[in-house]
């Protein structure tokens, strides 16, 4: 049931239909948008992405610049091959309000990847979850080193 509830906010979100209502105020739901975000910015589908993302949308980036909605949507429509691994998803509900942490591995070949740890805040407005703001942190140097060495395997994009 679950899978053809996405699969129907898929495809009217590719034919440039309104944006979908009626999700439901759970942790199974925000942890599904963080992945359909992933896969969202991988396909450069940017009318999922002005689904997910509200109109005052902010981001804390890992350098503490601030990236509002129009600048995250134009960075990704310029991405090339990118792929995100999300792991350690949790989501926290409390009525209209919710956050999810994470952590995620963005993998562009020919680049070292990148883990970052992060969260993001959602409201429920018109009927779904809307991301209002989010912060990333990255993981320290260490870290980055045990990705780029292979030995937290990243999948193919992490060889050049």
């Amino acid at each position: 049931m679950k899978a053809a509830i996405w699969f129907l906010l898929l495809c009217s979100l590719a034919h440039g239909a309104a944006c979908p209502t009626g999700q439901a105020k759970n942790e199974a739901t925000l942890v599904q948008m963080e992945n359909t975000w992933a896969r969202a910015v991988e396909q450069h589908d940017m009318p999922g992405l002005e689904c997910i993302l509200a109109t005052e949308f902010e981001e804390a980036g890992t350098t503490g610049q601030l990236t509002d909605r129009s600048q995250m949507l134009a960075t990704a429509a310029g991405y090339g091959k990118v792929h995100y691994e999300l792991s350690e998803l949790h989501a926290h509900v409390y009525g209209d309000f919710a956050y999810v942490r994470g952590a995620g591995v963005a993998m562009t070949r020919g680049r070292p990847p990148r883990k970052t740890r992060f969260t993001d805040i959602f409201v429920y407005r018109d009927g779904r979850w809307q991301c209002v703001a989010g912060h990333e942190s990255r993981f320290p140097q260490a870290v980055q080193q045990e990705f780029k060495a292979g030995h937290l395997g990243c999948g193919p994009l992490c060889s050049a």
